[in-house]
């Protein structure tokens, strides 16, 4: 057994519960940009024998998740240029010593951490977002936890050599496992949180977010072994770093947010 992945689990499990329970849409916002910060860091520390990616401009990006309520919607859509204007900025003041190759590997990384983190801030702040974030991270790190768990004790065929370690029944396991965990949950809330999610939908959405899980799991392991590293970082003592916890929570958030908030 690995002490310290499961001592860090029980001790930082407990303290994103209570940012997610107890703090206001504002703190769970600041906290998600720190997070991504670190997380961006993460992947340019990662990338950077490849690349030189903009630290400035891909560090301002992670505002962008603290005020994801604040700016008005139809001032989104300018996002994008501006980010770009500051990206090419750079490439011409340099003199093209930064390059379109940097711009493309910053710009993935921003799209890749902080487009995608930028959903578990949407999920937590729309309509009876307190309830539905939880279905975030039962999806992803439920899978994880089984997968982990099966794969440990019965895994016995190789499931891809972007992650040796990895198994079909480990796979198999964390899909099941987020359906029992999703399960229980949506009878919890539908009992005291008056909700009327059908357990069907929800058996459906689990197989899908939990193979999305598995995905993003997978694709963090793609960058990690193109960059020829192990863990993004050693921040998480037995996990890794921030972005090696957050790879499937990322890529679940949204889709969380099409099945049960659009959709439903």
């Amino acid at each position: 057994m690995n002490i310290k992945r499961w001592t860090s689990a029980l001790l930082g499990f407990p303290l994103i519960a209570a940012v997610l329970i107890f703090g206001n849409r504002v703190v769970v916002d600041i906290a998600l940009a720190v997070f991504a910060f670190i997380a961006l860091n993460e992947y340019f520390n990662c990338i950077k024998e490849k690349a030189n990616p903009i630290y400035e401009v891909g560090y301002a990006s992670t505002i962008l998740i603290a005020l994801a309520h604040v700016i008005k919607p139809e001032i989104w859509i300018m996002i994008i240029p501006i980010i770009l204007l500051a990206l090419f900025l750079k490439v011409i003041l340099t003199k093209m010593e930064v390059t379109i190759h940097d711009v493309a590997y910053t710009l993935f990384g921003m799209l890749y951490i902080v487009g995608l983190m930028m959903f578990v801030s949407i999920v937590n702040g729309c309509e009876h977002g307190k309830v539905l974030i939880w279905y975030v991270f039962f999806a992803s790190w439920g899978t994880d936890i089984f997968a982990y768990l099966t794969g440990k004790f019965m895994g016995k065929h190789k499931f891809t050599e972007i992650s040796p370690k990895k198994s079909i029944e480990g796979c198999i396991g964390g899909i099941l496992g987020a359906i029992v965990l999703m399960l229980i949950y949506t009878v919890f809330i539908n009992q005291y949180f008056d909700m009327h999610i059908s357990y069907g939908y929800i058996v459906v959405i689990s197989i899908i977010l939990s193979i999305v899980g598995q995905i993003g799991d997978l694709s963090a392991s793609t960058i990690k072994r193109f960059g020829g590293i192990k863990d993004f970082s050693n921040l998480i003592p037995g996990h890794g770093g921030i972005l090696d916890r957050m790879d499937s929570v990322i890529f679940v958030a949204p889709f969380v947010y099409l099945f049960l908030v659009i959709l439903v």
